[in-house]
């Protein structure tokens, strides 16, 4: 799946929790279509959750990456206005 893929569905996916929980709040549910709403939100967490999971580890290997790289540990210096003049 690709990045914007992920992105949209994790979008999608909160609209939709936001979605059932505006229903479990403010309608007149039976049980059982309120324990339908329910499974169908924790299943919806979860995928979520995944999703930004992988982006964590993604942001990790990025780091671990550029601490690797010769540029990245060059010691930064601090701006002045001379050094642009």
């Amino acid at each position: 799946m690709s990045k914007k893929a992920k992105i949209s569905d994790l979008e999608s996916s909160l609209k939709e929790i936001n979605d059932l929980i505006e229903k479990m709040e403010h309608s007149d549910l039976t049980l059982e279509q309120a324990l339908g709403h329910f499974e169908q939100g924790i299943t919806l967490i979860k995928n979520c959750q995944k999703i930004l999971r992988e982006a964590e580890q993604k942001v990790q290997i990025l780091i671990q990456n550029s601490s690797h790289n010769d540029e990245a540990d060059e010691e930064l210096k601090p701006y002045t206005s001379e050094e642009n003049e």
